[in-house]
């Protein structure tokens, strides 16, 4: 089911996805105000036209999500059945939330909630329905559905990529549609499309950050709000995603991630502190209450009864922009999540960030709210409506040691940059090398400077505007390959599902007569810890003769059969077009138990030969078993296969 590749880069991808980001940019930079016009109709004409196909695929793959965590296909692991994660909890969710929205809560944390409640969609403005409608709305916007957009993006990639041994890249979305030519143009296009995308969207989030970085700059050191000092920032950003990025995942990106959450469960605390702390804790029930109980009504409202902008300038923009961030985001959560089950994935993906996100959300935007609406700040409102770029600053300013909070959002902000930008640059050069990350320095450093170099023209032509309106509207046939997508992995799991059950059917036992005190031999192996010279032995001396055995069966009813020593012994039986069946035996080493009294001192492991199928290890071992159980063994699990196969069609 993979292609082997002989050069890592993928040039079909890499020129011609460079090709179209340097001839878009070239349109927007030359002419800027034709080309938001230009982009600005596409999206107005998808939002009068297709907001209902936007509103019922995230419904959609919101319900689809919460199907599969509470399924059978939960238990079903994103690599081989032993696989384990590759990375802690805390270190798994502080970069995949650094990356999926960390940014976007420093930028809209404050100014999302008081711009709802200043102009709310059904509410009359500043009475307590619009604060509730405020809240309730930003936490529709940024709760579940987010998050569940990405993790439907991600799951299809790792699945894939762990599952079934597929690049790590947006095509092995479709195989089970396309087959073998995702490998080809069409494939090909896929990627081409991802690399665009997300060059673009990560491009444009820098732009639209260096003006908060700037803005936060200005507040502390009177810095001048200017296009050439936003530069400067994005200059430097990109020098740090350069460095970040060329020391690796393991390393730069890792260690950023959990120092930016690090740093944001630090300053929510001082903001929950110093704020009103018992009011934060009861708007917040209130709001996750508020939220659940109207999140069907909410997920299904498309104000068809009444003729507003509203939807159009919130909703369906934040369902294209999660939509179009998502092979970005899904990629990179995908790449981190190896050895998961479904379950543990949709839980750590959906759930755990969104509870994080709307207490975010509620510390500030309430206590923001608060101001405005109880203390009479009415400044903080007006500078909000003015430019959201500075509502964090000007909120900050009430509140003791301002100077310092001020500082350390600066702080977390150019973080939160420094790692979508290299979390960016190390996807895009996935997505151009056939998924490997292990990619030479200059590929990654490339794309690195190619998104800043990007941010930078774009902010300087005037031209960003334009490219966040292409972005978002990208987001509409990137649907349309997401749902095929979504097709394939519930083609996938039903094969899954079958794979399952011919599992639970089991053959008749068989028992060696080879030695009349079986169970007395059986016994002695349960409790016999060897060496790794004597597991290779037995391997040599019982298991290849039984895999020698059984092919020349197979062979003689026309059965092709391959004895194949690569990755331990496997024993392949080849059914055409069918899955074929891999039976083999590994020696894995173990450490010695402590209740292992007589083992030498210099041997402090032993080995098992354990036997993997083609899901991966099936947690038995057989050292010292006879030929003749091996052989029984062999065919007992041939038999499940057959089962499986006889299921699927």
């Amino acid at each position: 089911m993979s292609a082997s590749n002989k050069s890592q880069l993928n040039k079909n991808v890499f020129v011609g996805a460079s090709s179209i980001i340097i001839s878009l940019l070239l349109y927007t930079v030359a002419l800027p105000k034709q080309a938001q016009s230009f982009f600005t109709l596409i999206q107005t004409g998808i939002v009068d036209n297709g907001s209902w196909f936007y509103v019922l695929t995230v419904a959609f793959i919101f319900f689809f999500v919460i199907f599969l965590g509470v399924s059978r296909y939960g238990d079903i692991r994103l690599g081989p059945d032993h696989s384990t994660p590759d990375y802690s909890l805390v270190t798994w969710l502080s970069m995949l939330f650094a990356a999926g929205m960390g940014i976007g809560l420093m930028f809209f944390g404050v100014a999302e909630p008081l711009m709802h409640y200043l102009s709310p969609p059904t509410a009359e403005t500043g009475t307590v329905e619009a604060v509730k409608e405020a809240m309730k709305m930003t936490f529709f916007h940024w709760g579940l559905h987010a998050w569940a957009i990405y993790a439907i993006v991600a799951l299809v990639l790792a699945y894939f990529s762990y599952r079934h041994n597929l690049p790590l890249t947006l095509r092995s979305a479709l195989y089970p549609l396309i087959g073998d030519k995702i490998y080809k143009w069409p494939g090909h296009l896929v990627d081409i499309f991802a690399v665009v995308s997300t060059v673009f969207g990560v491009a444009t989030s820098l732009g639209l950050g260096a003006t908060q970085v700037n803005a936060g700059f200005s507040y502390l050191f009177g810095l001048d709000v200017s296009t050439t000092n936003q530069i400067i920032i994005m200059c430097v950003i990109t020098g740090l995603a350069v460095i970040s990025v060329a020391t690796g995942l393991d390393k730069g990106i890792k260690i950023l991630s959990e120092t930016n959450m690090l740093l944001a469960v630090i300053l929510l605390i001082l903001i929950f502190v110093l704020g009103p702390t018992v009011f934060l804790m009861q708007a917040y029930l209130q709001n996750v209450g508020d939220y659940l109980a109207d999140i069907v009504h909410n997920t299904f409202n498309l104000f068809a009864y009444k003729k507003t902008d509203w939807i159009g300038g919130w909703t369906i923009f934040y369902w294209g922009w999660w939509l179009a961030w998502a092979p970005f985001v899904g990629l990179f959560i995908a790449r981190i999540s190896r050895g998961r089950t479904i379950r543990e994935f949709i839980i750590g993906v959906m759930l755990i960030p969104t509870v994080f996100t709307l207490f975010w959300m509620t510390i500030f935007g309430n206590s923001a709210i608060d101001l405005v609406h109880n203390q009479g700040v009415v400044s903080l409102g007006e500078m909000v409506s003015q430019d959201s770029s500075v509502a964090l600053f000007v909120f900050l300013e009430n509140f003791p040691l301002s100077t310092l909070l001020s500082a350390f959002s600066v702080l977390m902000i150019v973080i939160f940059f420094v790692t979508s930008c290299d979390s960016g640059a190390m996807v895009v050069d996935m997505l151009c090398s056939h998924g490997r990350n292990d990619t030479p320095l200059w590929q990654r450093v490339y794309w690195a400077l190619g998104i800043g170099i990007v941010a930078a023209l774009l902010s300087l032509s005037g031209g960003l505007n334009a490219l966040q309106t292409m972005t978002i509207a990208s987001a509409l046939p990137f649907t349309i390959v997401l749902l095929l997508a979504i097709m394939g992995l519930i083609k996938a799991l039903r094969v899954e599902g079958f794979k399952q059950e011919s599992q639970l059917i089991t053959a008749i036992p068989h028992s060696s007569n080879e030695n009349n005190d079986s169970w007395q031999m059986r016994l002695s192996n349960i409790v016999d810890f060897p060496n790794k010279v004597n597991v290779n032995k037995f391997i040599s001396q019982t298991i290849v003769p039984a895999f020698n055995l059984v092919a020349k069966e197979l062979q003689e009813n026309q059965i092709n059969v391959e004895i194949s020593d690569r990755d331990g012994l496997s024993f392949i039986v080849d059914h055409g077009e069918e899955q074929e069946f891999i039976y083999r035996v590994l020696a894995r080493k173990y450490s010695q138990p402590d209740f292992v009294t007589d083992a030498d001192e210099d041997e402090q492991s032993y080995y098992r030969a354990e036997v993997h199928l083609v899901e991966g290890g099936q947690d038995y071992d057989i050292m010292g078993w006879s030929k003749t159980e091996v052989i029984n063994n062999i065919i007992d699990q041939y038999h499940k296969h057959l089962h499986f196969l006889h299921l699927l069609r």
